[in-house]
């Protein structure tokens, strides 16, 4: 079930259009309007007595917005630069499971990048201005293709790629990608391994459940493969065996991207705790 937040663009925007429209009805007809009432006014009152409690009175009421324009033209200014940000610079996201562990976690604030891959028009996603194509090992939110919810995964397979996942490893167009065990299964952490992998530039880390399988790759004697369509990408969450992804549903279109996330910039544990910093940085 979809919450609130998930249509706040579509509130957004129509919001901005509908204090638009107020705004300018009032700035191009009514406010000429108000401004030659003031001026007859002032044309039909001698001199002597424009400095009268009753002129002022009489000049501020002719002047005076009506309420709806008022709050039009307050509102429509503000929610504008908000729309225009959110839509092409940068816009907050709230991590809401735990599928990114241990890059992100629960409860981690972070900034998505909105103009790393391309210029895109609110509501509709259609992209206007080119400026990029996600790599491999981005972090990137996006839509699902079987639901209108925003995901957060990493880009692990672009155009063209053949993606196999076999015995925990992954390995793209034929080559397996670098793995360094870090920690191995613990009594603090029983059952996960905690392991660096390579896509690009940065290493990241991941958690692996050695004695936890994916119920198709199960059955198949050559583990799961894929080969990732032009205009499309395929997403993994860096918590391999606790993550819903394209293992599962499939790829992402192109279409369906909303932006990089590049930094967390506050945590805030469940309950009612304030937000904390400690875990602020680069996405890695």
């Amino acid at each position: 079930m979809n919450s609130l937040l998930d249509y706040l663009p579509e509130f957004l925007l129509i919001a901005t259009l509908v204090t638009g429209v107020i705004w300018g009805i009032d700035r191009w007809r009514w406010r000429p309007g108000r401004r030659a009432a003031a001026a007859e006014l002032e044309a039909r009152t001698p001199a002597a007595e424009q400095d009268s409690e009753a002129y002022q009175q009489a000049r501020e009421a002719v002047l005076r917005e009506p309420a709806v324009m008022e709050w039009g033209g307050s509102f429509f200014p503000v929610l504008a630069l908000v729309l225009i940000l959110r839509s092409f610079v940068a816009e907050p996201f709230v991590i809401p499971s735990g599928s990114m562990i241990p890059t992100l976690e629960v409860g981690d604030y972070i900034l998505v990048n909105k103009y790393t891959y391309g210029l895109r028009l609110p509501v509709l996603g259609t992209k206007v201005v080119p400026m990029g194509e996600p790599e491999r090992g981005d972090v990137m939110v996006f839509f699902p293709p079987h639901q209108p919810n925003y995901f957060i995964k990493r880009v692990v397979g672009i155009p063209g790629d053949v993606i196999e996942y076999r015995n925990k490893r992954l390995i793209i167009n034929g080559e397996p990608v670098a793995l360094e065990i870090v920690q191995q299964m613990t009594p603090e952490m029983p059952g996960v391994v905690v392991a660096d992998e390579r896509l690009g530039e940065d290493a990241h880390r991941i958690h692996i459940y050695p004695h936890q399988t994916m119920e198709g790759c199960a059955r198949r004697p050559d583990g799961c493969n894929w080969r990732v369509g032009e205009g499309e990408y395929f997403m993994m969450g860096d918590n391999r065996d606790q993550s819903d992804d394209s293992r599962s549903w499939g790829m992402v279109p192109e279409e369906n991207i909303v932006g990089k996330a590049v930094a967390i910039w506050a945590h805030k544990q469940p309950g009612l705790n304030w937000p904390t910093f400690y875990r602020n940085g680069r996405i890695r």
